[in-house]
């Protein structure tokens, strides 16, 4: 499993060098869940294109670290291009992983040839309702909104049709450290 320190911080990740030329990609996945994610549309992209998706902090294997801002997040994202020495990247961000892509360009603009961002906007949510979310996490765990999250996140069809997916969707929103979930939210 590749491992990387950014900071102080271990971030998990995945790159794919590709065999082309093209401009890498990185995913930045969402809140609650781990670069799996991806999975699928990576393995669309084949063997030419350059990925690079990882578990943000507080996500998946990677360390919990302080998050105080979404700026801890784009450090990271920064921290791993300059390791990887990406010149030029799209950035894939689904909700908070939006935010983070557009951290990113506002910071190094010129190091971004696209932004693909889905499910996201320049500021998501409330501080109420944000401070409402962690109070909740807090004191009843992931677990207690892990049913509303997941309506949100898929179609009735899929409820319906993808029991064993959906299944995995939850163990993968609830299993997430809760030290980082709730950082991310603050």
């Amino acid at each position: 499993m590749p491992f990387v320190s950014i900071g102080g911080v271990t971030l998990h990740h995945r790159y794919r060098p590709g065999t082309g030329n093209a401009c890498p990609i990185i995913f930045m996945n969402s809140l609650g869940t781990d670069f799996r994610i991806w999975d699928e549309i990576v393995s669309l992209l084949g063997d030419e294109m350059p990925t690079l998706v990882y578990d943000k902090r507080g996500h998946g294997l990677s360390d919990i670290g302080g998050v105080s801002s979404i700026d801890d997040h784009v450090d990271d994202l920064c921290g791993l291009v300059d390791h990887f020495g990406l010149a030029k990247v799209v950035l894939c961000g689904l909700s908070v992983g939006g935010l983070i892509a557009q951290g990113f360009h506002a910071r190094r603009p010129e190091s971004v040839e696209a932004l693909i961002l889905s499910d996201t906007a320049h500021k998501i949510g409330t501080a109420d309702s944000w401070n409402t979310r962690i109070a909740t996490v807090e004191s009843k765990g992931i677990q207690e909104i892990a049913d509303a999250v997941l309506k949100l996140w898929f179609t009735p069809a899929f409820h319906a049709e993808r029991s064993a997916d959906l299944d995995g969707c939850w163990n993968m929103l609830t299993r997430q450290p809760l030290a980082g979930y709730i950082g991310t939210c603050a």
